[in-house]
């Protein structure tokens, strides 16, 4: 994979990179359409990362499905996947870690420490075997977009980061691998998720000054639904990710719950 990059940098070429943990859903595909349009080449890596997944995480029954994988990234222009086992990536006496350490403490960092050096890591390593030019993230994952601004700017890193809207299903769930583990209730009841943001929104367009109403009223409609758990809903900088004491400027609201025992994340931004 190195080999080849250099080759194709050595061209000329430009190299969009799309990161990925596989069982592909139309967000993933939607980042590869959007390098099919920007570079020469474009190179998607499906590699479950362990060192994301905390001991009470589903590392191992994430879903994979490579065969299907392979055919949908083929249809959506990617060119070539990088496809590397974990021994590859963490060898023998593997020891070096890479964190953006304030950013990845709020949020989803309180509730799964160490989630997000691993993803660090692991994204700085595909970034130095691939070598792209652009790499692209989906906005879904708004805290882990901000983390890797961070990294790559901290780290005179020398490529450009572009981060893609929100894909949704039919009904407005945001596209995820894990809606696979959803029965079809439980894939109901994870449409309050985009109703409680859908009220955040209406609240401050509203000129509601204070989130913990706008909190509040969020927590009702997700603990209208009995299968739901909040792990938490912020109010938020969408830049520093500190909590928005004033409403004002670019604001994310980002929540995370699970429905069953599946985890979701969520979010929208809006500028006051």
């Amino acid at each position: 994979m190195q080999k080849f990059a250099a080759q194709t940098k050595k061209c000329g070429k430009i190299i969009g990179f799309v990161p990925t943990m596989g069982y592909l859903h139309q967000g993933h595909l939607s980042l590869a359409r959007q390098a099919k349009k920007d570079a020469d080449i474009v190179i998607m890596s499906i590699f479950v990362n362990p060192a994301q997944f905390g001991p009470k995480d589903d590392f191992k029954k994430y879903p994979r499905n490579l065969k299907q994988d392979c055919r949908l990234a083929k249809k959506a222009g990617v060119d070539i996947i990088f496809y590397p086992a974990a021994n590859e990536m963490y060898p023998e006496n593997y020891q070096t870690c890479v964190e953006v350490v304030e950013l990845s403490k709020p949020l989803c960092g309180r509730s799964r420490p160490g989630h997000f050096k691993g993803v660090t890591t692991v994204v700085v390593k595909l970034f130095n075997i691939v070598k792209p030019d652009i790499a692209y993230f989906g906005q879904k994952d708004a805290q882990q977009a901000v983390i890797i601004k961070q990294m790559v700017s901290d780290l005179n890193m020398d490529l450009k980061i572009k981060v893609m809207p929100i894909i949704r299903e039919p009904g407005g769930l945001a596209a995820s691998s894990r809606n696979a583990y959803f029965s079809s209730s439980q894939r109901k009841d994870a449409l309050v998720l985009k109703k409680a943001l859908q009220e955040a929104v209406l609240m401050i367009k509203s000129d509601e000054k204070y989130e913990k109403n706008i909190i509040k009223a969020m927590k009702n409609i997700i603990n209208s639904v009995s299968s739901s758990m909040i792990d938490y809903i912020a109010i938020a900088d969408a830049k520093t990710l500190k909590p928005a004491k004033h409403l004002k400027g670019d604001i994310l609201i980002a929540l995370a719950v699970k429905i069953g025992k599946t985890r979701l994340i969520d979010n929208v931004q809006v500028h006051i």
